[in-house]
């Protein structure tokens, strides 16, 4: 079933759930290579090998929420890569809705802080003519023994069931996608600015080649990359890093 025109369609969402599994990142794409379409979600109870970015291991509790879907990439598509933004948005949007009383930041490009604590992430992964899309996020644990803060919406108040959080996700998912389809970039980059942390905010950026830059946050560029100001005034254009608040 589909709302809207044919280009910024909004797909109804197909949500399978299984008990574990490695990762559901990569089931995605071994299904992927199969031909599935959009709008199908793999989520697990579990995972016994989740990982983040740069090969990190996200541990995979039970109460969490861990899943996966894929977008089939489109010759009149935005760039591939704002669909870090597209996920950004819809995930702060999904999690907005379950607990509308906790103050959440996105950080470029796509994790959400509460309180200046990591409560989800997303990991996106190129497989042929589809990107899949990661996602995990802490509603009722969070690990204790990191070097870095995290957090989960239990610590907060009360969790939301996984299950029902996934059909919100992949209900806002599907519409924010639809709109990067038919409006293109610029209300999913105005969205992210006005749900990010605010600007001036201080920020180190550990590029692929091991430098490490600090600024302050000044916007995002017109292809979503992110800008920072530097301490001699000059701005610095980043478009792939690590980045961190400090």
């Amino acid at each position: 079933m589909e709302r809207g025109g044919s280009k910024g369609a909004v797909l109804t969402a197909i949500i399978r759930t299984i008990a574990t599994t490695e990762s559901t990142n990569a089931d995605l794409i071994a299904l992927a290579a199969s031909g599935l379409g959009e709008a199908f979600w793999l989520r697990a109870e579990q995972q016994t090998g989740g990982r983040g970015r740069q090969g990190r291991v996200w541990q995979s509790p039970p109460g969490n929420f861990y899943g996966s879907t894929l977008v089939r990439l489109r010759a009149s598509d935005p760039a591939p890569a704002t669909l870090a933004l597209v996920a950004a948005v819809a995930l702060e949007e999904a999690l907005r809705v379950h607990a509308p009383e906790v103050a959440l930041a996105i950080k470029w490009p796509n994790d959400l802080l509460l309180g200046g604590a990591k409560l989800a992430g997303i990991l996106l992964e190129r497989a042929g003519d589809a990107v899949v899309v990661g996602i995990g996020a802490n509603l009722a644990h969070h690990p204790a023994d990191l070097d870095r803060p995290v957090t989960s919406l239990a610590a907060h108040g009360a969790a939301p069931d996984a299950a029902g959080f996934a059909e919100t996700l992949a209900d806002s998912f599907a519409r924010w996608l639809a709109r990067w389809r038919g409006e293109g970039l610029g209300p999913i980059r105005d969205r992210w600015l006005a749900r990010a942390h605010s600007a001036g905010t201080a920020l180190a950026a550990s590029l692929p080649d091991g430098q490490r830059i600090e600024g302050l946050f000044e916007r995002l560029d017109h292809d979503g990359a992110l800008i920072l100001r530097l301490a001699d005034g000059s701005v610095r254009v980043i478009h792939a890093a690590d980045v961190f608040l400090i």
